[in-house]
């Protein structure tokens, strides 16, 4: 899971570099409404899942080490 988590937070921080390039040509206000409504909430909810996600690594690595 940490692998995965680890991943999607990188993506993520990707597309946000690209979207900073885009913004060079694409600054409007379409552009600032399409960053505001998906892009902003977009990385809040990754860090949030990536945080859950490490959570439940934690977790379950601990679950193997009890039933061990």
């Amino acid at each position: 899971m940490s692998a995965s988590s680890t991943r999607l937070a990188a993506l993520t921080k990707e597309l946000w570099v690209h979207w900073q390039q885009t913004k060079q040509y694409w600054n409007d206000a379409q552009s600032q409404e399409f960053e505001r409504r998906y892009l902003v909430e977009l990385m809040s909810t990754v860090d949030k899942s990536v945080t859950v996600v490490e959570q439940l690594d934690k977790l379950v690595g601990k679950i193997r080490k009890d039933c061990e």
